[in-house]
C-alpha cells in the first residue's frame, strides 16, 4: 500500500472564479471542504477571482470562496495567497477574511530541503511588451490608491472593461509572446538562487 506523506503542500492557480461559472466555484468549494483538509499548506498563486475590485466588493460568490477558505484555515492548514493580473487588488482586510497571508510576487519557499520559486508567472512573460508597461502601470501603488477610491459600481465597470480589453489584447497577440520568456526563467533562477519554480498564468 502506498504511503501517503504526512507533509502535503498545495498549489492552484488561475482558477479565474466567478458567478457566471457556479460549477466551477462548487468544484473548488469542494476541494476546500474535502481533499484539501489535512494538507500542510495550499498556496494560491493569483487569478483565484476573474476580477477582484476591492476588499469591500459585496460579491456573494466571491464572499463564500473567502469564508471556505477560511474555514480551512481554521482547520489547521496555513493558506497563502498571492496577487494575480486579474485580482492585484487584495488587501489586508482580504487577508484577515480568509485567514491567511498575503504573499509578495515572487516569493521563494523551501519545500523538502529545497528553495523553490513561486510567483504568478506574468512578470516573466516579458515579449509582450504592452502587457508588461500595463502591469507596471497597475501595479503603482498611486494607481491603485486612485481605483479604490471610486465606488464599487465604478470599479466592476472598469474590471468588466479591463477584461473585454484583455481578451482583445490575446486575440491579437502571437501566442508564444504572450508565454514566458526563457530568458527571464533563467535571469529569475539566478536571482534568487533557486533551480526550481512553480508558476500559473501561462
Amino acid at each position: 500500500m502506498a504511503r501517503i506523506p504526512s507533509v502535503r503542500h498545495l498549489f492552484v492557480s488561475d482558477l479565474h472564479l466567478d458567478a457566471s461559472a457556479p460549477a466551477t466555484i462548487e468544484a473548488f468549494l469542494r476541494f476546500l471542504s474535502g481533499e484539501a483538509r489535512g494538507a500542510t499548506s495550499l498556496h494560491i498563486l493569483g487569478d483565484l477571482f476573474e476580477t477582484w475590485i476591492g476588499d469591500d466588493d459585496p460579491d456573494p460568490a466571491r464572499d463564500r470562496v473567502c469564508q471556505a477558505l477560511r474555514a480551512l484555515a481554521d482547520s489547521g492548514v496555513a493558506v497563502y495567497a498571492m496577487q494575480g493580473n486579474r485580482d492585484f487588488l487584495y488587501g489586508e482586510a482580504f487577508e484577515r477574511r480568509i485567514g491567511g497571508t498575503l504573499v509578495s510576487d515572487p516569493s521563494v519557499v523551501t519545500l523538502f530541503g529545497e528553495r523553490v520559486l513561486l510567483t504568478h508567472g506574468d512578470l516573466l512573460c516579458t515579449g509582450d511588451a504592452a502587457y508588461q508597461e500595463l502591469r507596471t502601470t497597475v501595479r503603482d501603488p498611486r494607481f491603485r490608491d486612485r481605483v479604490l477610491k471610486l465606488p464599487v459600481d465604478a470599479r466592476q465597470l472598469l474590471a468588466n472593461a479591463a477584461r473585454a480589453g484583455s481578451k482583445a489584447h490575446t486575440r491579437a497577440t502571437a501566442a508564444n509572446i504572450m508565454d514566458v520568456t526563457p530568458s527571464a526563467v533563467v535571469a529569475a533562477f539566478e536571482a534568487t538562487g533557486t533551480l526550481k519554480m512553480i508558476h500559473g498564468h501561462t
